[in-house]
């Protein structure tokens, strides 16, 4: 799992790389108090399959020129509307807006603290 502070500086870059992707309804969730599987969710929302695919792809690809980081997971398809993608300490669900209600993980998780919400 990622330290403290790499943690934090991949989060703000997934999180910079959602917003330049147009990612919306972005939450990040402070996990560490309700889950030993993670330390922080992202999740976020495209409004298309393409712009799903898009988000994860850059994600991907700044996440490893930047950071030398590789996913230890990536779940779903962009045509399922879901994708994940697992860097150990940090947790990303990209949805499209009807599975995002449909699994509800704001709700789910509703103990974690939002560190940060972008519209």
């Amino acid at each position: 799992m990622l330290d403290k502070v790499n943690s934090m500086e991949l989060t703000h870059l997934i999180l910079d790389v959602i917003a330049d992707r147009m990612g919306v309804n972005t939450i990040m969730l402070d996990m560490q108090s309700v889950s030993l599987m993670a330390d922080f969710f992202i999740i976020s929302s495209g409004e298309s399959e393409r712009q799903i695919q898009a988000i994860i792809k850059e994600i991907k690809l700044q996440v490893k020129k930047k950071l030398k980081v590789l996913p230890l997971l990536i779940e779903g398809e962009d045509s399922s509307g879901w994708m994940l993608i697992d860097y150990g300490g940090v947790v990303v669900h990209i949805f499209s807006p009807a599975m995002r209600e449909y699994y509800q993980l704001e709700r789910l998780w509703s103990d974690a603290s939002v560190v940060v919400k972008m519209q």
